[in-house]
């Protein structure tokens, strides 16, 4: 199974810090797991400019087909001015309409403040709903409190983001085996 988990900022560390913990969590308890760590600060994305995303050449065509090829996603956002980061939205923007049908896909947010935890459920759960993700209904919200010199010092959250790896995980294998029943119908 390929997961691949998204750092979905260009700038800052807390949500590049916590989907490093999740990667490491789903490491060390899915070894059998591929798991692709994508920080999107590390990578010169073009913006969509309405091509298909094979189209593309260098660190966006790169990026987007490691997502195509994915069978779960973890996406890591922080909240910028009541919303997600237009780097996050870009790499929507560049894959097909229902490019996400077949993934299942959860959410660790970071923000500076307890305003904005419904944000994941006005933009980002839409969003992902429209490409057709399955996706985790729990999500992980973490605020600048939680975090010290790049590390998350919250228990509880680590906590929450061991068990999102968690139920990322089992619905993945879930759907997974549906969709080999739902093929093995098939008689051909």
């Amino acid at each position: 199974m390929k997961v691949v988990a998204i750092a979905g900022s260009i700038v800052g560390s807390k949500t590049k810090t916590a989907i490093q913990y999740a990667t490491d969590q789903l490491l060390d308890k899915y070894p059998d797991a591929e798991v692709t760590l994508l920080d999107l600060a590390e990578y010169d994305m073009q913006f969509s400019d309405g091509r298909n995303y094979l189209d593309y050449q260098g660190d966006t065509k790169k990026v987007t087909e490691t997502i195509m090829e994915a069978d779960a996603l973890l996406i890591g956002t922080p909240i910028f001015q009541a919303s997600i980061p237009g780097s996050l939205k870009n790499i929507f923007d560049l894959l097909p309409v229902g490019g996400l049908e077949g993934k299942v896909a959860s959410m660790i947010v970071t923000a500076g403040s307890q305003r904005h935890y419904l944000i994941p459920e006005q933009q980002l759960k839409p969003i992902l709903g429209y490409m057709k993700a399955q996706i985790v209904q729990s999500y992980v919200y973490i605020e600048d409190v939680d975090f010290y010199r790049k590390e998350i010092t919250n228990d509880d959250v680590k906590f929450r983001i061991e068990r999102l790896v968690e139920d990322t995980m089992t619905l993945a294998r879930t759907y997974q085996r549906i969709l080999e029943e739902k093929e093995a119908e098939y008689d051909f």
